[in-house]
């Protein structure tokens, strides 16, 4: 399996200068962050990947499509991937909305709204790394996929704490 994290967000470049929320809702990639993705499409390529899991948030989308593009693969939105909940920027947009952008896309069950409310705790985040991790070593193809995510997210899953764009090959 590989994790990808993002392309860097227009969120990303406010709290990284200020270390405070700059209030934005579910942001998008910057010019920067386009970039990160298409390299990260380039560093993967000719790897043996069939599938494309990514998290709801437009960031993710947007950089699972700029890499599907890439390598010619299917995207399914797998919301057991989604950033924590913690600030302003995880607040995520309603699945019609997200379908209006990226209708190629499979949606499966993703509800109209999908993102928690309150903030989810480091031990509910925990909970849902162990369950994508359990669900994924029961699938025979897990070595093939790519999982487009976030900070949060896979730091839970493999303690790695990793920069915008960054390509990182795990075992579950």
């Amino acid at each position: 399996m590989i994790l990808v994290r993002h392309g860097q967000s227009d969120f990303n470049v406010v709290f990284n200068e200020t270390r405070q929320d700059p209030g934005i809702v579910d942001p998008g990639l910057t010019e920067e962050g386009i970039r990160q993705a298409g390299t990260a499409a380039e560093a993967i390529a000719g790897r043996d990947l069939r599938r494309i899991l990514a998290s709801p948030y437009t960031r993710t989308l947007h950089t699972a499509d700029i890499i599907a593009t890439a390598l010619g693969l299917p995207v399914a939105v797998e919301p057991l991937v989604r950033e924590r909940c913690y600030f302003t920027c995880d607040i995520g947009s309603p699945r019609s909305d997200l379908i209006g952008r990226w209708g190629h896309f499979d949606f499966g069950e993703l509800p109209e709204r999908w993102w928690p409310e309150p903030e989810e705790t480091e031990e509910e985040l925990a909970g849902r790394c162990r369950t994508f991790r359990a669900d994924m070593v029961q699938k025979e193809d897990w070595r093939h996929v790519l999982v487009v995510s976030h900070w949060g997210f896979i730091r839970g899953l493999t303690g790695e704490t990793v920069a915008n764009g960054t390509v990182l090959p795990f075992e579950p």
